[in-house]
């Protein structure tokens, strides 16, 4: 899928979005069935989505974040927290001079904690910026697309990351994942990182995973999308 916006600086003038979306991902692990890109994928077909259906600007996504608990695995690439909070930093301040005053920040990876952060401060004085999907709309998504398993358990290159690219771009997921399933808790995550709890990088099951649900989710995260820009327009939901 083309993560890119081909839209003109005119297109943009017509279009006078007071709101741009920022996707952000990662570039990690994702088991043997996923691509490093995965998250990156994910966040850039929410923000497409929304995007578009909120005649929002869109801008290309962050593709490297902060996956420092996939650290030692092949392709696996970080930056630092204090990194990704200056880009998102500096591309709110580079859009408010140029007139687009909020921002909403579309994150693909559980792992980029400081991006909450990042919102909360940006907000201290006025609306500046959101951060989407909250933990309620990935568990909307889920209930609305039948998925099994639960948003605890299927953790990562599970079941609702595989079905989103199998409705998104199914040539890039590998065969196998329908044997991949592997479930653990992981209470000491931040200190041993995912390779104390899984050998082959999956926590969660792919094996439930089709490309009717991943259209579900994303469908379900679109509508639900609402709740969060009317936050940032109004101050409320609507």
């Amino acid at each position: 899928m083309d993560l890119i916006s081909a839209a003109t600086s005119t297109d943009e003038a017509s279009r006078a979005a007071r709101v741009a979306v920022l996707p952000v991902g990662s570039f990690e692990q994702h088991g043997s069935h996923l691509p490093l890109a995965t998250d990156t994928i994910v966040a850039g077909a929410i923000a497409q989505s929304v995007a578009a259906a909120y005649d929002l600007l869109l801008l290309p996504p962050v593709t490297i974040g902060c996956s420092h608990e996939h650290a030692g695995w092949a392709g696996t690439v970080s930056i630092r927290s204090s990194t990704l909070a200056a880009i998102v930093t500096d591309v709110a301040e580079s859009l408010r001079r140029s007139g687009v005053d909020q921002l909403v920040v579309v994150n693909g990876h559980g792992g980029n904690y400081v991006l909450s952060n990042t919102v909360q401060e940006a907000n201290s004085e006025s609306r500046r910026m959101a951060l989407y999907p909250g933990r309620e709309d990935w568990e909307t998504a889920r209930q609305q697309a039948g998925l099994v398993s639960s948003g605890h358990d299927d953790m990562h290159a599970g079941e609702i990351e595989t079905s989103l690219l199998l409705h998104l771009c199914p040539d890039l997921v590998r065969d196998g994942f329908q044997d991949a399933d592997h479930v653990a808790e992981r209470p000491d995550l931040l200190v041993l990182g995912m390779r104390g709890y899984t050998s082959t990088g999956v926590i969660g099951s792919p094996s439930q995973a089709t490309a009717a649900k991943g259209k579900a989710v994303l469908e379900s995260l679109t509508d639900s999308f609402a709740g969060t820009l009317a936050v940032l327009r109004n101050g409320r939901r609507s």
